[in-house]
């Protein structure tokens, strides 16, 4: 089973199943009104922190699984000094985000180990509303973990979290259409045209909608033109020649007949949809849509292969944007230490590996990727592996909500960019959502 990411409307995020797959702060608060935060949250609420005789109760806070892997490696790592209890968050990431946030702010004790989307780490550190990973417990974090998760994870050169799965996006084509699968968006571009000339299904399905998913597409070209969205310290927008050939290749597309007319309101499972229906002949999305064809179209699935993310330019690779989850320890947490203790075991190789192949969710340690069980499940591991591992990420700022709907708000529709303007624009909007002025999260 894979799972997609839900770009929090995870990113790309975390699994949204069908039956396969799962896409200044506030006053202290009563531990009553902390609970009134979410009726979902009630259990933790009533939880021992310890006191008594008894394992230790250490809660975790993560996004509902309904494939089970995450009860089943809260099970596995609960042991005679603690217990952990999975706290299901609500299934929307922006109610995740807010609920925790709300917690966090009245110094909420009955938190322990969070499930953060990779975009938020910034913003929770720069709180002090989670513990930095330090000692052993920082060592045993990164061996063996993948360089483009922990760079997730890290904020302002200290390790804020553990990253727990990842995700990314690869290019899935019909063979049948096309023998050879392109490298570049230039040669994507030409050969759905010529598809369309022909009179076949020739469509590039891609997320353009007003939402997390044309901020990732947009990231992930200016990453792979060798730019960034924000300048290393995080304080201005970075646009320049990157950003313009980004906007360029949106526009163009948007502008060919290679363009699904629904475009500009297309999310992950409409790109899912239009593929299996067979009026695309090119799709760049989650892995997701493997099982999701072979289930859906068993036809179509014997002509649907994968390859690398198309490139910007022939001499220089695809950075594509990369999702997933972290797991930090919250600064309230009565007992940090097995909170980290916890934590590590929460996303070691052998829970890593029943996350991806129960749950769908790819690994970010190395070795799970060369296991065998992942084969069935991955055929494509190997390229999923090289792809996190030299992917980018998205600007990491603690102001992430408002630059990210920043973003989404000018490159959406793609049919309505200007490059030039756009960049402008885009330059403009970013430095006001960093200096706090305009939208709010």
């Amino acid at each position: 089973m894979i799972a997609m990411h839900d770009h929090q409307a995870s990113s790309p995020r975390r699994a949204k199943p069908r039956t396969f797959r799962r896409p200044a702060r506030g006053t202290l608060m009563t531990g009553v009104a902390v609970c009134a935060l979410g009726s979902s949250l009630l259990t933790a609420c009533g939880t021992s922190s310890g006191s008594g005789s008894g394992p230790v109760t250490v809660n975790f806070y993560n996004f509902p699984d309904p494939s089970g892997a995450v009860q089943q490696a809260a099970n596995n790592c609960s042991n005679s000094r603690y217990k952990i209890i999975y706290n299901k968050l609500q299934s929307a990431a922006d109610q995740q985000r807010l609920q925790m946030a709300r917690r966090l702010a009245a110094h909420d004790p009955s938190m322990d180990i969070l499930g953060l989307d990779v975009t938020w780490e910034a913003e929770f550190a720069t709180a002090g509303w989670i513990l930095p990973w330090t000692g052993r417990f920082r060592q045993e974090a990164m061996a063996g973990t993948l360089a483009g998760p922990l760079k997730t994870a890290t904020w302002r050169g200290k390790l804020v979290a553990v990253p727990y799965n990842s995700n990314t996006q690869l290019l899935w084509y019909r063979s049948d259409l096309v023998p050879h699968p392109p490298t570049t968006w230039a040669q994507m571009i030409a050969d759905a045209q010529a598809l369309a000339r022909q009179g076949k299904p020739h469509l590039i399905e891609i997320q353009g909608a007003q939402y997390e998913g044309v901020v990732v597409w947009f990231n992930t070209l200016v990453a792979s033109a060798g730019g960034s969205i924000l300048n290393p310290a995080s304080t201005q927008a970075q646009s320049g020649p990157p950003a313009l050939k980004a906007l360029s290749i949106m526009k163009q597309l948007a502008s060919s007949p290679a363009a699904d007319p629904s475009l500009g309101v297309q999310m992950e499972d409409q790109n899912r949809l239009a593929m299996e229906a067979g009026t695309a002949a090119f799709e760049l999305n989650y892995p997701y849509v493997y099982p999701s064809m072979k289930a859906d179209n068993p036809k179509l699935f014997k002509v649907f292969k994968w390859a690398p993310y198309p490139r910007v330019s022939a001499g220089q690779p695809a950075r594509v944007t990369i999702g997933g989850i972290d797991l930090a320890v919250s600064a309230y947490s009565p007992h940090p230490q097995l909170a980290f203790q916890a934590a590590l075991c929460l996303r070691n190789a052998a829970n890593q590996l029943t996350a991806a192949v129960k749950g769908g969710l790819p690994p970010t340690l190395a070795s799970v990727y060369n296991n065998p069980q992942m084969q069935s499940a991955y055929p494509f591991r190997h390229l999923i592996l090289q792809q996190v591992n030299d992917g980018s990420v998205r600007p990491q700022t603690p102001l992430y909500q408002v630059v990210s709907a920043a973003i989404s708000h000018q490159v959406s529709p793609p049919s309505s960019i200007n490059p030039a303007s756009t960049a402008q624009n885009l330059r403009t909007q970013i430095n006001n959502a960093l200096q706090g002025k305009g939208l709010t999260p």
